[in-house]
């Protein structure tokens, strides 16, 4: 059995790596850390993976490239816990940067695997079905069977920490922003992992014939995001919220610099203007 894990890993570690030489930190290690209450930074440089611990095992948000299997292990033993105590393995959405390594993470530690039912299918099929990038091979990843479809509003439960799937649709069908509450020291903080605001290049926001209502589904998006209250600002790439910026800032004793609940209103605000400038455009355009 080892032997079929070891071979799958390095099967999906070489594929991943060969399709992330674009993006070099997306593979580059970042130290991991502690954010706040039980949740802790487990990704690369560039991708983002969120370990939440509780006493009834763990929970890992994002399982990132086929290659980032090894360093997602590697960042959690690193701060003390066991990778094999990982219970439960969320997305925030179905792209390949997010959820190609899945399948190897619930073959080598049996967690069970959750998903928004709006990307299931393309979870399942691994990438294919997917509007923008579904005939593209460089995007394709290993299919993995979702044990759980999840709804809007859904809870994640694990050891007392009650994880909320906010449907956030638009970059993907079923992106997922999860929301959490922690405690640090006497005070409790609102935590929100945004999913993905993104228009990515090439996405066609009017006469969408595979995606009819992707304008309307980031509208619905930005709506949710806005209206969620929002104390320490997450997302699915580091980037979203100058993770390194904020983890140079860490000082004992001093202010956790994660605490952000300004730049998590200006990340938005920027984020739906971006959207709007580009829908604008493309009406204009006749697109």
């Amino acid at each position: 059995m080892r032997q079929i894990v070891g071979a799958l890993v390095l099967t999906l570690a070489f594929s991943g790596a060969l399709r992330a030489q674009a993006r070099p930190d997306w593979t580059q290690p970042f130290p991991p850390h502690h954010v706040i209450g039980n949740i802790y930074y487990v990704g690369s440089q560039g991708l983002a993976s969120y370990l939440i611990t509780t006493p009834q095992g763990n929970i890992l948000i994002n399982s990132s490239l086929e290659s980032s299997v090894p360093l997602i292990r590697e960042s959690i033993e690193k701060l003390g816990f066991h990778f094999s105590d990982t219970k439960i393995l969320l997305i925030s959405h179905a792209h390949w940067d997010h959820c190609a390594g899945s399948a190897a993470i619930k073959e080598l530690t049996g967690a069970k695997y959750m998903v928004m039912d709006a990307d299931v299918a393309e979870i399942e099929a691994g990438g294919k079905g997917n509007f923008q990038y579904g005939d593209t091979l460089a995007s394709r990843y290993q299919p993995t069977k979702v044990d759980r479809m999840l709804h809007d509003g859904d809870e994640v439960k694990l050891g007392g920490t009650v994880l909320v799937a906010h449907l956030t649709p638009g970059h993907t069908k079923g992106t997922t922003t999860w929301t959490t509450k922690v405690k640090e020291g006497d005070k409790a903080y609102e935590v929100v992992i945004i999913g993905s605001p993104n228009v990515n290049p090439g996405y066609k926001l009017v006469n969408n014939a595979l995606y009819p209502q992707i304008a309307e589904d980031y509208a619905r998006m930005f709506r949710v995001l806005k209206s969620l209250p929002a104390d320490v600002f997450l997302g699915a790439h580091g980037n979203y919220y100058g993770m390194e910026a904020k983890f140079a800032r860490i000082k004992e004793g001093g202010p956790n610099p994660f605490i952000d609940p300004d730049g998590y209103k200006s990340y938005v605000d920027q984020k739906e203007q971006e959207f709007l400038v580009e829908l604008v455009k493309q009406k204009a355009a006749g697109q």
